[in-house]
């Protein structure tokens, strides 16, 4: 299969050739932004990956290989939950992230063909026969038609090839979110929503026995083990929608399991995220345990749906994020501050096509607002002083429980004058489970308290 790349900035290499000068002057900028490289985590905003596109990579996982980190996620569309494939990043620092490709596209046909839904892909090296192994949930576009995928290569940003569906007892295992956890003895283990935990085989290709079903337990779970103890991490079934996360531990895989509560301050929808992986992050001779959620945002999930990473703090069986950082130094895991020349703007409309315009000379702008359950999109645009479009994507200014913070921080240009541009989009995160109970916004306000040019 020959390599693909599906970049989300520049479109075509025709539209390319057409803009001419253009072009050569987004170039410029792009060259310049990937340049600048930066060792702090930003929550709640988009990332912008070396070429300066969007990251998207959602449900993801980490994979630590060959002295680079690999970032593994679902490459969404903002136009459908079809699967359009599973992308690959890499980074020497957890900050700054090259895209790589798509390493699994759509199949021809088959659980993850056309009008198929494909999440939660989870990566692993097998120890025993140096394979690196993938799973992932596919379903159909109404998500009756569960399966646990597989899909396996010889490289770890190659082309994965999809085996098939794992089955147990010769039977496929017909369950949606899953995760997947390696031991420090290389074990793996394949997680289901619900409660199963299953052992893998010595080469990862099928299941060697299931040693734990935890009653109680929600979706998306993720596991850790860190000073003798098996942390498990799970969400309670809301659609898209945030909820109060929570965790169990147990001395082994097997068990027992015992329902320890939240891990975050109740009520904060867990910071606005569902829990996806948890990454052991070294520093100093010591392990932190280092929560990465995602803050979806249906229909809108390419562009407009966040991620949230976090240090956790793990003492004996009590697993806490004690507070949330909208930024975070990796080098040193302490909070970093905005800086910057603030402006306020107390700027707030549910009109579709308001616009608050900004002019800004520096290198980089940040927009701090509001987020509510009346709360949709806004389309944010940076131009340059002459006017060109240098930037244009969606915002979701949308959460069920208010919030005040940042929900943008542009990418990094040469020092300049420039112009920023908020439009309330007129449309908001809006969706229904399977019962057909409603979930989202009911308005469409976006609401701007400040930017800060740096």
């Amino acid at each position: 299969m020959s390599e693909q790349r599906y970049p989300v900035g520049i479109q075509t290499f025709s539209k390319i050739i057409e803009e001419g000068l253009a072009y050569i002057f987004i170039s410029i900028i792009l060259i310049t932004n990937s340049a600048v490289a930066e060792n702090v985590i930003r929550n709640g905003v988009p990332w912008f990956d070396t070429d300066g596109n969007i990251v998207n990579a959602h449900g993801a996982c980490i994979v630590e290989d060959g002295g680079k980190f690999w970032l593994f996620g679902e490459y969404k569309s903002d136009e459908s939950n079809a699967f359009p494939g599973f992308g690959c990043y890499s980074s020497p620092d957890l900050v700054n992230w090259k895209f790589e490709r798509v390493v699994l596209p759509v199949q021809p046909d088959g659980i993850l063909g056309p009008d198929r839904v494909g999440e939660r892909v989870k990566v692993m090296r097998c120890p025993y026969t140096g394979e690196y192994v993938m799973f992932m949930h596919a379903d159909d576009m109404k998500y009756k038609d569960p399966n646990i995928g597989i899909a396996v290569c010889d490289r770890i940003d190659g082309d994965y090839q999809l085996l098939g569906t794992i089955e147990y007892n010769g039977e496929p295992i017909k369950r949606w979110d899953m995760g997947t956890f390696q031991d420090e003895d290389g074990t793996g283990y394949l997680l289901i929503h619900h409660g199963p935990i299953y052992r893998l085989s010595k080469d990862y290709r099928s299941i060697e026995a299931q040693v734990a079903d935890i009653k109680g337990m929600g979706e998306s779970p993720a596991m850790f083990k860190k000073d003798g103890i098996y942390y498990l991490l799970t969400s309670h079934t809301t659609s898209w929608e945030r909820n109060d996360n929570y965790y169990y531990t147990a001395p082994l895989p097997e068990g027992p399991w015992e329902k320890q509560g939240l891990f975050c301050p109740e009520g904060s929808l867990t910071y606005n995220s569902q829990c996806t992986f948890v990454f052991p992050l070294k520093k100093d001779g010591d392990v932190i345990p280092m929560y990465m959620g995602d803050r979806w945002s249906f229909p809108h999930q390419a562009s407009a749906a966040t991620y949230v990473w976090l240090p956790m703090k793990a003492e004996g069986t009590k697993l806490s994020i004690p507070e949330y950082w909208e930024a975070w130094d990796i080098d040193s895991v302490s909070v970093s501050e905005q800086k910057g020349v603030s402006s306020t703007h107390s700027w707030s409309s549910n009109t579709p096509g308001d616009k608050l315009t900004v002019p800004f000379k520096g290198k980089r702008i940040s927009v701090v607002g509001k987020s509510d359950a009346r709360s949709g999109y806004a389309w944010i645009r940076i131009k340059d002083k002459e006017g060109s479009l240098l930037h244009n994507s969606l915002v979701d200014f949308y959460s069920k429980v208010e919030d005040e913070g940042p929900r943008f921080v542009s990418k990094t240009y040469p020092k300049d004058e420039y112009i920023l541009e908020v439009e309330v989009a007129g449309e908001n995160p809006v969706w229904f489970n399977k019962r057909g109970d409603r979930f989202g916004s009911t308005d469409f306000f976006v609401n701007v308290a400040e930017t800060i040019t740096e």
